[in-house]
């Protein structure tokens, strides 16, 4: 390359030595003298328009007019509550004037709650809920993405969303729509810019944006916010409880979760986890009791890892207590209001209504919750226990903790502590890597344990998931079947 280099200069030598020549300089000597007499004009001219933009730039807005809103910052409303704050958009914009949502919930218990906290922001925001979705001005899909059918069922409904859409552009105000939750979050590139069927993303963490992001869609742009937060569990936000004939409810404990089983994809969508200070969830308790609420089940992804640390002094030095045999991925927190301390409270609430919890981890059942489970007439005595598999080779895989000797020596103690105990449990078939015996031990222990309810999983390979089948199932006379396919 050196070698080729040189050539191109020595080639290109003569050219820039041939301005040297006296003609050609006498030649431009003139047109300089006529160029600068042109220029003199040409900048009292400049001179002039320059002095006529300053002028009205000094009467304009500034630069600081400009970013001042750029960053929302959180302010406390007169009713105490957290608000986003956008100095770039004015409270009239960010009203919705009666505006009619619709909304369709996806998956788990705690897709229902989020449903709750976001109809509970937009109400105050002068929103207006429909169950009709042909009324909708506003369509939001509170989405799942455990499992590749859960997605899918989003996509095809995503496609029957937009044909409507196109239709009412025609003859009706534009609909709008939103899909918020894990889909937001895991596929956000594919929703906002190749398939460009949505309007609005909200992640997980991201409801409070909520009238923002249906405003900025309103002027014709696509609206995003997935940022996953350290701290938002949404706990000044009293969620609008639409249970059953208002004789049960949800009420959310914590969010996300820290264990990274190898299979699961919930740290990733719903992000670290992070507890709701114990005063909030029982004043929500306090108001499902006045409301004649029977049963509170309290939510979670590992609801019974709950660890308040939101007051001074909760914060002390005490290791979690995990149950016998199990260990975490992470190091071994300390301090904090544990699972038990919230369970305890929230049984004296009312002893009238009936405490439920889901779902749990095994490794966070210490013997305190138990003997509280069964000294607790209010508290029911079922409890969800997760195995995943029977093989202690597949469940170090599985990253969950745990042998199968220890799950079955936390079986035999909760049935010691409970004995009326009802057990319901989740299992994966056709992991990685797993074997005929594999297989085979983890019938071995369902049929051991004797489990009442179970909820049965496929496991196959798909990109950042990996859990694509949920078949539910009653146990009846330890008669089991697995179930696959997609």
């Amino acid at each position: 390359m050196l070698c080729k280099r040189n050539t191109c200069l020595r080639t290109l030598k003569p050219m820039f030595t041939a301005p040297l020549h006296r003609s050609p300089l006498r030649c431009i000597q003139p047109r300089l003298c006529s160029k600068f007499a042109n220029a003199a004009v040409t900048s009292k001219e400049k001179n002039k328009s320059v002095g006529k933009h300053k002028s009205q730039i000094s009467s304009g807005p500034s630069f600081q007019d400009f970013i001042k809103g750029v960053a929302a910052s959180r302010t406390r409303a007169a009713d105490g509550e957290l608000s986003e704050k956008h100095d770039y958009l004015s409270e009239d914009l960010l009203m919705g004037n009666s505006r009619k949502v619709y909304f369709e919930t996806y998956g788990c218990q705690m897709n229902v709650n989020d449903t709750e906290i976001a109809w509970s922001i937009l109400q105050k925001k002068g929103y207006q809920r429909t169950v009709h979705l042909n009324e909708a001005d506003v369509v939001l899909l509170v989405t799942c993405s455990i499992r590749e059918k859960a997605e899918q069922t989003i996509w095809n409904r995503l496609q029957q969303l937009t044909a409507m859409k196109r239709k009412r552009l025609k003859t009706h105000t534009p609909m709008k729509i939103g899909i918020l939750g894990c889909m937001a979050e895991r596929l956000k590139m594919e929703l906002l810019e190749q398939e460009k069927l949505v309007d609005v993303l909200a992640g997980p963490d991201a409801y409070r944006d909520l009238p923002r992001l249906l405003t900025v869609a309103d002027g014709g742009q696509q609206a995003s916010n997935v940022l996953l937060s350290l701290e938002e569990t949404y706990a000044d936000v009293m969620p609008v409880h639409h249970a059953p004939q208002g004789c049960s409810a949800f009420v959310s404990i914590m969010r996300g979760c820290d264990n990274m089983c190898s299979y699961c994809i919930v740290p990733f969508t719903r992000g670290r986890e992070r507890s709701r200070p114990v005063r909030s969830i029982l004043e929500e308790v306090r108001m499902l009791s006045d409301q004649g609420v029977k049963e509170v089940t309290l939510l979670g992804q590992n609801v019974n890892s709950y660890r308040d640390t939101s007051e001074e002094q909760f914060c002390g030095s005490d290791v979690t207590k995990l149950s016998r045999g199990f260990k975490t991925i992470y190091q071994s927190k300390r301090g904090g209001l544990r699972f038990s301390d919230l369970l305890d409270r929230v049984s004296r609430v009312d002893p009238d209504i009936r405490i439920r919890f889901t779902s749990p981890h095994p490794k966070d059942f210490p013997d305190e919750v138990l003997h509280l489970i069964a000294e607790r007439d209010n508290i029911c005595k079922q409890i969800h226990l997760p195995a995943q598999s029977g093989s202690s080779r597949v469940l170090k895989a599985m990253r969950r903790g745990y042998t199968r000797e220890a799950y079955l020596d936390l079986v035999k103690n909760i049935k010691q502590i409970i004995p009326d105990v009802s057990l319901s449990s989740d299992f994966i078939s056709g992991f990685c890597g797993e074997t005929e015996d594999d297989h085979q031990q983890t019938l071995s222990l369902i049929r051991e344990v004797g489990y009442n309810v179970g909820f049965l999983f496929a496991y196959s390979m798909r990109k950042s998931s990996c859990i694509t089948v949920l078949t539910y199932f009653h146990l009846f006379n330890c008669s089991f079947h697995f179930y696959s396919g997609k």
